[in-house]
């Protein structure tokens, strides 16, 4: 008489143990997926931070064909070609974002980017332009600050590389960009002070102390300023000092530095050698 309800029991007690397998199952799968999804961020990460360029347009490129839908995966690839130093195959890629509907400010930044890498400043304008003027960032302060440069509205330039360099903890390349402005405007006391704040922040700056040397050689103060070099920066920065005299008009100067350049480089330094050879010949 007990048996029906035994077997009731075991059938009742089998498919509540599938039931909990079922469960468990999907739970394992969420899992996996969860940790497929960390595994697959911190791949993208790697690749738009010290992932090989190139890898990573590929990396990028075949992982948004294959899922068109992911936005994400699409900033990547943009990134990654402007990384790549293609910025003219970034420019369509962006644009394809900024005119979906998760497009962002931060995009149509990009997109200005990779339009002022191309120099294609009047685009970069229109879309800096769309931009709401609430939306404050250092990278939008940046290109306003070079797009103002390109139209010589020095009053603008000024006054955003100053927003941009007070947005940042890292300013030296703004510093830098700042000074290489004052340059073209020959404003040459004024580069010369933008420069030097420049490596304030960041004293292994190569490209601001060879701006520096030049801001200097063109107000004639032909010695080194006193910043710190390697003997192969010191001879390339002697070597920039001597072209300046010598576009100047101040050829002996010139020779005189070019001779220090070829005696402090560690090597033989062969742009020196020519240069001063071509002024003895």
């Amino acid at each position: 008489m007990r048996h029906p309800v035994f077997v009731a029991l075991c059938l009742s007690g089998t498919v509540g143990l599938t039931a909990c397998q079922k469960a468990s199952d999907a739970e394992v799968q969420r899992a996996i997926d969860s940790v497929n999804v960390i595994d697959a961020t911190n791949l993208n990460d790697i690749m738009l931070t010290v992932g090989d360029p190139a890898e990573a347009v590929a990396y990028f490129n075949k992982a948004s064909s294959e899922n068109p839908d992911r936005v994400d995966l699409k900033r990547g690839l943009a990134k990654s070609l402007i990384r790549a130093n293609r910025p003219a195959d970034a420019v369509p890629v962006w644009a394809a974002i900024v005119a979906s509907p998760e497009g962002t400010n931060e995009d149509r930044i990009g997109l200005a980017d990779a339009h002022i890498r191309v120099n294609e400043w009047d685009k970069a304008a229109a879309e800096l332009n769309r931009i709401p003027p609430t939306y404050e960032t250092f990278e939008r302060y940046r290109l306003e600050a070079m797009v103002a440069d390109s139209r010589k509205d020095w009053k603008k330039a000024d006054s955003f590389y100053e927003i941009a360099a007070g947005m940042t903890t890292k300013p030296a390349g703004v510093y830098n960009n700042w000074g290489f402005s004052k340059l073209s405007r020959q404003d040459f006391a004024g580069a010369e002070r933008l420069f030097a704040q420049a490596l304030t922040f960041d004293p292994g700056l190569f490209t601001a102390k060879n701006n520096l040397v030049i801001a200097r050689g063109a107000q004639r103060k032909y010695d080194l300023p006193v910043v710190t070099t390697t003997q192969t920066e010191k001879a390339e920065l002697l070597y920039s000092l001597a072209l300046t005299a010598i576009k100047q008009g101040d050829v002996s100067v010139g020779k005189a530095l070019l001779q220090d350049a070829i005696s402090t480089h560690p090597q033989h330094f062969e742009a020196a050698v020519r240069s001063l050879a071509a002024l003895e010949a």
